[in-house]
């Protein structure tokens, strides 16, 4: 239960702040930037946070189901159950949002690939270091 409720809560605060993120890149907003640019930006995103949360959730969630389904596979360890969801993230966010907007290209499918990607790998990281408990060995 503690992995959903990790991926709960850090898949669509961190998502939400990077696909903030990724169409202000995308549109160009960061090409004058001072503080006060800054401090808009991150006054859209806790104006939009709720809605991060409304649209983020069910993905986190898959996400996290992924997880836990890999969690039960003995042979996969740690590090490659969290290299193996960084690149469904990747693969999912790029593919439903990489080709939205009036550019699309390289750039647009890195950005919005992050967007999945760093959410899936902070998520499983934190699961693997606070919710798993340490199974005892058994001889063969």
């Amino acid at each position: 239960m503690k992995r959903y409720l990790i991926f709960g809560t850090i898949g669509p605060l961190v998502g939400g702040f990077l696909m903030l993120f990724a169409t202000t890149v995308a549109s160009g907003y960061w090409k004058d930037t001072n503080w006060s640019e800054i401090g808009k930006f991150l006054g859209a995103f806790f104006r939009t946070l709720q809605y991060s949360y409304l649209f983020g959730i069910v993905p986190a969630l898959m996400v996290g189901a992924i997880d836990d389904i890999l969690y039960h596979i003995k042979r996969i360890s740690p590090v490659a159950r969290t290299l193996i969801l960084g690149a469904i993230g990747f693969a999912a966010a790029s593919l439903l949002y990489g080709s939205r907007g009036p550019d699309t290209g390289v750039m647009q499918f890195v950005l919005y690939g992050i967007v999945g990607m760093v959410p899936a790998m902070l998520s499983s990281w934190l699961t693997h270091r606070y919710a798993e408990t340490p199974q005892a060995a058994h001889s063969t």
